[in-house]
């Protein structure tokens, strides 16, 4: 993933699943995958219609992670996603939202699209309970 606006450029992204028993999205693993993204594997592979979901830390116990500078993103910023096959898909921040984790946009965020989109979750806000109590979220639109 490379976002030039945060200074973000890797290659390798961690393998996400859904826990069963919580039905949560796992995370990058925090002590050994911080400075990557997390790609939802059950879910759409970058650049075909539907929304893909990137999960990557803001931070975490060990200090600033990958998405530390979430803040500087702007609308029309680009975030181009390396896929399996080789291409890169790249997309345009469309719209940034941060909102409690109590109140999170499931549907917004999963929900089917007919277009393909993408979703970059990220922690942000105060810490409670050991935990940021946010999540941001851009959304993007695949471009040429």
């Amino acid at each position: 993933m490379k976002i030039d606006a945060v200074g973000v450029n890797v290659k390798k992204m961690a393998a996400l699943k859904v826990d069963p028993s919580t039905g949560e999205l796992g995370v990058p693993h925090p002590d050994t995958e911080a400075d990557q993204p997390g790609w939802w594997t059950e879910g759409v592979t970058p650049g075909e219609p539907g929304p893909a979901v990137l999960v990557a830390h803001f931070d975490t116990k060990h200090g600033p992670a990958l998405m530390k500078d979430v803040k500087k993103i702007r609308l029309g910023d680009l975030v181009e996603v390396p896929r399996a096959d080789g291409a890169t898909a790249r997309f345009k921040i469309r719209e940034i939202e941060e909102v409690n984790k109590k109140a999170f946009p499931t549907n917004r965020v999963y929900g089917p699209t007919p277009r393909p989109e993408l979703r970059l979750l990220t922690c942000a806000g105060a810490i409670k309970a050991g935990h940021r109590a946010n999540n941001v979220i851009p959304y993007a639109d695949l471009t040429p």
